[in-house]
C-alpha cells in the first residue's frame, strides 16, 4: 500500500491534520506529512528538458 506525495499534499491543502491523514493511512509517520509539502515544492522548481534525439 502506498499513498502519493500528491494525495497527502491534497489532504493538507483540504485542512485535515496531521493525525487524521495518519489514522486514514496509519503506515505513514508524522515526519512523512511534515515532509510532503516541502518535497512537492522542490520538486515543482525543476526543470524537465526532453531528452536529446542525437
Amino acid at each position: 500500500m502506498r499513498v502519493t506525495v500528491g494525495a497527502v499534499v491534497g489532504l493538507v491543502a483540504a485542512g485535515y491534520s496531521t493525525a487524521d491523514i495518519l489514522k486514514a493511512y496509519p503506515y505513514l509517520e508524522a515526519e512523512d506529512v511534515h515532509e510532503a509539502p516541502a518535497y512537492a515544492a522542490w520538486r515543482a522548481e525543476e526543470i524537465e528538458l526532453p531528452l536529446s534525439t542525437v
